[in-house]
């Protein structure tokens, strides 16, 4: 089936083919042509253009799909046309809430302490071993289902609140049945690294060996993980762990993510370079040398400016990590602890506010380098012909810079 979408305001996001990612100051340009129209077919952009123009090849390929009656016919109503968020850190598959931990923290707990006293993440993990896998579907569904209508077309999600590989498995296949029959295209990670489970309190070591001489080759026979992920900082796990954990998934076809330097400068970033990290992730408390090992690899550092407003925490310095033409990428993080929010907008928004980036660094990383940390990039996160056509319709505004600057406004009117 071919769609024409017509009428469109701002067709907004527009990069040459083969254009995989956008760093340093190739990030402040996010391309636009305004009265346009585009057109697709079989669920790829074909063709795209001026609207308003006489004469020219542009002009008669509008004419033309707007004259035939085969194709379906979008009227974006001088609304903005832009590639869908790309959201390249989500943990969206988790059991009911922590709200109580929310209150525990305004009476001054830190994420840290939290965890110490056994909460946080454990927390979840024993709520979602009492939760059949059903409806765990059905809850982190309803989850996806609000995403994509703010805008996401493409997600990581990882597991990581199983922490035995029971659970784990569980978590895993719950994202493989939303692979099968969400729009969203979903990318899986497996992060049985994510704590130590609590039967292994105190015997980390022991718990390492499970997650790499059970977990990894149960998931890797099932085929279940696209990647694999370490939660590397202070209190949970040391980059030497983190190394065997991400070289045992190698072996099974996991490319590597990393949590690193969330809570401390904790090697996550150097390990990552190494193990040739698809991104790493967080980043927080990260040290400048950390920013001049990413310049000499390809590891997209990934921040996540939601977590820092949640914890009343640091930013991640995206600022300074664009400026020394690094191709940085912002994601959600959304889950129950550190996080309750997947609205990629708000995330762009607290990414100008917070980070300093501009509006065109802050929708370009949330767009085709978001799709780049997910190893994406060559067929999302732009408008591109030949690229899929994972967009979204917005009600009309005045520019892109609109976009974050209205930053509770619901723009967004279709998402396909």
């Amino acid at each position: 089936m071919s769609i024409l979408i017509h009428n469109i305001g701002i067709l907004g996001g527009i990069l040459p083919e083969g254009t995989e990612r956008l760093a340093g100051t190739e990030m402040a340009q996010f391309a636009t042509i305004r009265d346009a129209y585009l057109l697709t077919y079989k669920g790829a952009i074909i063709d795209f253009g001026t609207m308003r123009d006489d004469t020219g090849t542009e002009a008669q390929n509008y004419r033309a799909a707007l004259g035939n009656d085969s194709i379906q016919q979008i009227d974006a109503r001088g609304g903005a046309v832009l590639p869908c968020w790309c959201d390249a850190h989500t943990h969206i598959v988790y059991a009911g809430s922590r709200e109580g931990e929310f209150t525990d923290k305004i009476r001054g707990l830190s994420y840290a302490e939290i965890a110490a006293r056994g909460g946080g993440i454990l927390n979840s993990a024993d709520l979602l071993h009492r939760t059949s896998e059903e409806d765990l579907y059905a809850q982190a569904m309803q989850r996806l289902d609000d995403m994509h209508r703010s805008g996401t077309g493409c997600v990581e999600i990882k597991s990581g609140y199983g922490l035995n590989t029971d659970d784990e498995l569980k978590m895993l296949r719950v994202i493989r049945e939303m692979k099968r029959h969400s729009k969203v295209k979903i990318m899986s990670t497996f992060l049985g690294a994510h704590a130590v489970g609590r039967a292994y309190t105190g015997r980390q070591a022991a718990y390492v060996d499970l997650v790499v001489n059970e977990m990894i080759p149960a998931v890797g026979r099932e085929g279940l993980a696209d990647f694999i992920d370490v939660f590397c900082d202070q209190g949970f796990f040391t980059p030497d762990e983190t190394r065997r954990i991400l070289r045992a998934g190698a072996e099974w076809g996991m490319r590597p993510k990393i949590h690193a330097c969330e809570l401390a400068d904790s090697g996550g970033v150097r390990v990552g370079v190494e193990m040739n990290a698809l991104s790493v992730d967080h980043l927080e408390s990260m040290a400048d040398a950390d920013i001049e090992l990413l310049r000499a690899s390809h590891t997209i550092p990934t921040a996540l400016p939601g977590t820092s407003f949640f914890l009343n925490m640091p930013y991640a310095p995206a600022r300074k990590m664009i400026d020394r033409g690094l191709a940085v990428a912002i994601a959600s993080d959304s889950n129950p602890g550190s996080t309750p929010s997947g609205d990629m907008k708000f995330v762009c928004s607290l990414a100008c506010i917070k980070q300093r980036l501009q509006p065109a660094e802050a929708l370009n990383a949330a767009t085709i380098n978001g799709a780049a940390a997910m190893g994406l990039s060559r067929d999302y996160g732009s408008i591109t012909v030949g690229k899929q056509a994972r967009l979204t319709i917005t009600r009309p505004i005045p520019s892109i810079d609109y976009i974050p600057y209205a930053y509770t406004e619901p723009l967004i009117v279709d998402t396909l």
